[in-house]
């Protein structure tokens, strides 16, 4: 397994880290299988998306923003609550097969860390498994 760091630079948005993922399954050495990505974090997620157009990733945040505002009145004491609700819609590991030691992504998909409570320093655990 590899632990990759990722430094967030903003309170929401979503960090391309497909080549990150790449590089961290190729140095596993898995040439046929699948890589499972994770994250050990409550406020922030995984998702695999469009990679092309930025304006997908900004209406994905501000569609996220409207389902879940940052205030709207919850309970946790820490205040980050929306961070909690949005990551947890997003999910917190993401499968991706594996064929001649290159990511099987579609044309247009990368695959992204989603803060929702940043700026932060992220840990993305990446295991590559052979099969």
């Amino acid at each position: 397994m590899r632990r990759v760091t990722i430094s967030t630079p903003a309170h929401a948005c979503f960090v391309d880290i497909t080549s990150v993922v790449a590089r961290a399954a190729a140095e596993q050495g898995v040439a046929e299988g699948a890589v499972t990505v994770f994250v050990p974090h409550t406020t922030c997620g995984l998702t695999i998306n469009e990679n092309a157009d930025p304006d997908v990733v900004t209406d994905m945040l501000a569609a996220l923003e409207r389902m879940v505002p940052w205030q709207a009145g919850y309970q946790h004491g820490e205040g980050n609550s929306a961070a909690h609700l949005k990551a947890s819609m997003m999910g917190f590991s993401l499968t991706i097969l594996v064929a001649d030691g290159q990511l099987q992504l579609g044309t247009w998909q990368g695959i992204y860390l989603c803060e929702f409570d940043g700026p932060r320093v992220r840990e993305v655990w990446v295991r590559a498994a052979a099969g």
